[in-house]
């Protein structure tokens, strides 16, 4: 019997990965593009040799980044990502030990947010010719676990490489999760520094050219004519448009099926921009940092129609918001377990078919004229409640420090269709949610499914990579600045001219203010030297932000008023380099200058206390917590 011979490429492990990811495409509507365009990374003795080799040796094939902090790298990888419609990401290298580690709060906000991410952390030798090696963690009953199983449950999918030819199938099947819509987040192959830099002969069709179709599953027959009657016969309906209308590129489908229907479109944080802030059926943000007039349209609607959402507690403010006693659900989503949430009618599909398909199925029916009217009269009444917070003439004076709603109404004033804001967390996202006047679909980036402050630099660097030429917003707090701008280094490193924009106003914001509702009196949430009662009430701390942005590299813009502020935003949107716009708003312990919350929260609060604060509020608390239901 002959043998057939097979060709073969001789390769160490980390060689033979960076080839293979060289070679990974997807394709979704006939446009095809890398799936891992380049690879972030660290290094150390876990994969300096290995990872760090493999990638000088190939050059340009997979382009490597340089980043200063591991959970930073993976922000980054995911605000590039995520810019792409989740159809290309970037890998992220790091050593053993604390460097696979602090990939952690990464990952979770990757699979959280269901964005793609491969993670190559280096691991402790498979051999194990010393045992322990330098930052190995030594555990009594289980001698094959490592730092690296702290990836496991914030990965969709992990694997230990810890013989050669395992690669294979693990490096096949990572791609497959990374370009399944329903399946991606953080994907982990954790790399024993050893086998890294094993050789192995690998077969030539390892390395072929792969392309990965990423799927747009149209809706069952069933299902769809189930979802179609619900919505004839609905009088009183709103859709909630959250990430998966962008992921989808279903933005045009939603448009043209609002204009069929005149049903009203509210949006998540991760939705917003599904429509123009002008289109006559978008109604804001929806939920807790929602608008009064989706909120209200909420409380009455008798059907929600949630396209490419998992209805997260801000959305359904704690399950208190659909309000109507015969409020029904029809779940556009092309995950089924996002599909049967809210014991609603499932419609399982990729966002933009089901969209087309819905819209066929429900041809010639609107929304009665006096609910189209009555949420038209609603949509204008808060436009002039955002023209009243962004204003920058409110009676303080001339030399008044501008209010948080005030720096966004500068940014607006600013600001093109093409602009990106990128924010993650504080209370930028409530006051971005109420009030921002999205213009295009990819310009309002929140990620708010994990809310990880320090998001906000990288991330914005990963937007500006996956589009350059665009310009890119950071908006970041103080407190959020002090946790990581360690990515400033590698934007004026690169040359990546994205703005940000550093709002100083000495502590904690949102939590503050959460806390003060909560009864907690606002306990070390203000940026102050300590009073002589030993709280942190004294004089805000004398700390310099913008000249630590200027000692980093940072072109650096001084705003004291909301005029000086308006001429400093146009100036860094000009600008070509990395550029900081700062800012010192009204402290932490005062008003943002938007308006409240329109929704609840559940926030629990002490059952029991001696403080009168906590006491009231927990008889609030009670009385919101009593009109939580669930739906069934």
């Amino acid at each position: 019997m002959t043998r057939l011979s097979r060709s073969t490429r001789r390769l160490t492990v980390a060689q033979a990965l960076v080839a293979f990811l060289a070679h990974q495409y997807t394709e979704r509507d006939g446009r095809q593009q890398r799936l891992v365009a380049a690879c972030w990374g660290i290094f150390g003795h876990g994969n300096v040799a290995g990872i760090g080799q493999a990638l000088l040796e190939t050059g340009d094939e997979l382009p490597y980044l340089q980043g200063r902090n591991e959970q930073a790298m993976v922000h980054a990888a995911v605000g590039y990502a995520r810019h792409r419609d989740r159809l290309s990401a970037h890998a992220v290298t790091t050593s053993i030990g604390p460097g696979a580690t602090n990939l952690v709060t990464g990952a979770a906000l990757a699979t959280i947010n269901r964005v793609p991410v491969l993670l190559l952390p280096g691991d402790t030798f498979a051999t194990r010719p010393a045992d322990p090696v330098l930052q190995q963690l030594e555990h009594p009953g289980a001698g094959d676990v490592s730092v690296n199983d702290c990836l496991r449950p914030v990965s969709r999918y992990f694997d230990r490489i810890v013989r050669p030819e395992a690669l294979i199938p693990a490096a096949l099947a990572a791609m497959r999760v990374l370009a399944d819509p329903v399946e991606t987040g953080a994907v982990t192959l954790a790399l024993p520094q050893d086998v890294q830099a094993e050789a192995y002969d690998w077969p030539e069709e390892f390395f072929a050219d792969r392309v990965w179709h990423v799927r747009r599953p149209a809706p069952d027959p069933a299902e769809l004519a189930a979802a179609a009657r619900a919505v004839r016969a609905a009088r009183r309906p709103l859709l909630i448009a959250g990430g998966g209308v962008h992921h989808s590129e279903a933005e045009d489908a939603l448009r043209a099926f609002a204009d069929a229907t005149g049903i009203p479109v509210a949006s998540t944080q991760a939705g917003k921009g599904s429509l123009r802030h002008d289109h006559p059926s978008d109604v804001g943000g929806i939920g807790h940092t929602g608008t009064a007039v989706a909120d209200a349209l909420a409380r009455a609607a008798d059907l929600v129609i949630g396209v490419g959402t998992r209805y997260s507690d801000f959305t359904t403010a704690s399950a208190t918001l659909f309000a109507a006693p015969d409020v029904r659900f029809v779940n556009l989503n092309i995950a089924p377990h996002d599909a049967h949430k809210l014991a609603g009618l499932p419609l399982v599909a990729d966002a933009r078919s089901g969209l087309e398909a819905l819209t066929e199925a429900v041809a010639g029916h609107r929304v009665p004229d006096a609910y189209a009217s009555a949420y038209t009269a609603g949509k204008a009444e808060w436009e002039t409640t955002v023209a009243r917070a962004y204003a920058p003439d409110d009676g303080r004076g001339d030399g008044a420090r501008p209010t948080q709603a005030q720096v966004l109404g500068a940014l607006d004033s600013v600001v093109g269709d093409e602009d990106v804001i990128v924010n993650a967390a504080g209370s930028l996202p409530g006051d971005l949610h109420k009030l921002w006047r999205t213009r295009s679909r990819r310009q309002y980036h929140l990620e708010y499914g994990y809310s990880c402050m320090g998001y906000e630099i990288p991330g914005a660097i990963g937007v500006a990579l996956a589009a350059p030429g665009l310009p890119v917003w950071a908006l970041v707090g103080d407190g959020t600045y002090l946790m990581m701008p360690t990515e400033l280094v590698t934007a004026v490193q690169e040359g990546i001219p994205v703005k940000v924009i550093l709002v100083q106003n000495h502590g904690y914001a949102s939590i503050g203010g959460l806390s003060e509702a909560v009864g907690g009196e606002r306990f070390g949430t203000a940026y102050r030297f300590r009073a002589p009662d030993g709280t942190y009430t004294g004089a805000p701390l004398p700390v310099d932000l913008a000249a630590n942005a200027a000692s980093l590299g940072m072109s650096v813009l001084r705003a004291r008023t909301a005029h000086e502020l308006r001429a400093a935003l146009a100036e860094a949107r000009a600008a070509d380099r990395p550029t900081c716009v700062y800012v010192e708003t009204e402290t932490a312990d005062t008003v943002s200058g938007a308006p409240p919350a329109q929704a609840w929260w559940d926030v629990p609060v002490a059952e029991t206390a001696t403080r009168p604060a906590a006491v009231s509020a927990r008889e609030e608390y009670d009385r919101n917590a009593a009109a939580r239901r669930r739906y069934l």
